[in-house]
């Protein structure tokens, strides 16, 4: 294996990070953007208002998104075989 083929599975394995986090992590934005936004417009200023809620949307998301993200890991596995076996 040379660099440039270490270089193309390191830049796989970085994108697939990105999308296996991206639909959590921005359920998790909007959520406490949300929320945020709610305690602005009523003048509530309790700190822990945002956890609750936000642990729950991060829980359904994970959730609704798992069969995606094992699909995704499945694929990468597969291609991280196929370049083991083709060596």
């Amino acid at each position: 294996m040379n660099g440039a083929e270490v270089l193309d599975v390191g830049r796989d394995a970085i994108w697939l990070t990105l999308q296996l986090s991206a639909p959590v992590l921005i359920v998790g934005l909007i959520v406490g953007v949300g929320i945020g936004l709610f305690q602005a417009l009523t003048q509530i200023q309790e700190a822990t208002l945002v956890y609750a809620p936000k642990i729950v949307a991060i829980f359904v998301s994970l959730l609704i998104f798992l069969p995606l993200m094992g699909a995704l890991m499945g694929n990468f596995m597969n291609h991280i075989v196929a370049r083991i076996a083709a060596m």
